[in-house]
């Protein structure tokens, strides 16, 4: 294996405060970013769409579990697969009741959605051990709608706000078939907005609560994030969420 040089106690200070210039540079500019998604437009999700779950059918709404704020984790099960992809599998593995009751203290709901029958998606999920709630979108155009499904006879092929022929220019191919992602939606009373979307590598940023609402339209609901005033009940910056 091939490790960095090894250097006296000193020497390595003078670097990583070097490199913590850098980092604080990206921290500004992350925050910054998130701002300007905060400030993102938003659309009204008039589409009825319907889900099964454990419970039965389910409308987006019902996904909110009476809280503001919904996250849907696009999880690539094909109707024809019998599991789930390796990939959103070992995603899914972080989704713990932790994470999930930290974002519920921010009034934020987390739900994942494939195209699979619920069937398949019950016996996967009892295989894996999960808790979180999960849905199939089978039958309906939701996945297509929000760019995780690429099927040329439903919807002209695009993923990742690309279409197939801006793919092949640059060089590269967008096949038929089943992509990750996650969207971001926002309830006012009855009436359901759809505020972010990322594709493929823009997920990787979400590894836990924080970086989880980053991404959303309220943020970490926090008195120092701009722009201010957009959550009713701002807290303090508490990493415990315990207020």
């Amino acid at each position: 294996m091939t490790l960095p040089k090894v250097v006296t106690r000193d020497e390595w200070l003078v670097a990583r405060k070097e490199l913590l210039a850098e980092e604080k540079e990206l921290t500004r500019v992350r925050d910054a970013l998130n701002a300007e998604r905060r400030r993102l437009p938003m659309v009204r999700v008039t589409e009825p769409y319907e889900f099964v779950g454990p419970a039965g059918t389910a409308t987006l709404l019902d996904l909110f579990e009476g809280r503001h704020q919904l996250i849907v984790r696009h999880f690539m099960f094909d109707p024809s697969w019998e599991d789930g992809c390796p990939s959103c599998t070992a995603g899914a593995d972080e989704l713990c009741d932790g994470l999930l009751d930290h974002l519920h203290t921010r009034d934020t709901s987390v739900a994942v959605v494939s195209r699979a029958p619920i069937g398949k998606i019950e016996r996967y999920r009892a295989e894996r051990g999960w808790t979180f709630p999960w849905y199939s979108s089978f039958g309906s155009r939701f996945n297509h709608d929000f760019g995780v499904t690429v099927d040329d006879s439903v919807e002209p092929a695009a993923y990742n706000y690309r279409t197939r022929a801006e793919f092949e220019a640059g060089g590269a191919q967008l096949a038929d078939g089943e992509y990750p992602g996650q969207s971001c939606f926002v309830r006012v009373g009855d009436d359901v907005f759809h505020t972010y979307s990322n594709y493929a590598r823009g997920a990787e940023m979400t590894g836990g609560s924080y970086y989880y609402l980053d991404l959303t339209v309220l943020g970490r609901q926090e008195d120092w994030e701009e722009p201010k005033g957009r959550a009713d009940d701002v807290r303090g910056a508490r990493p415990d969420f315990s207020s």
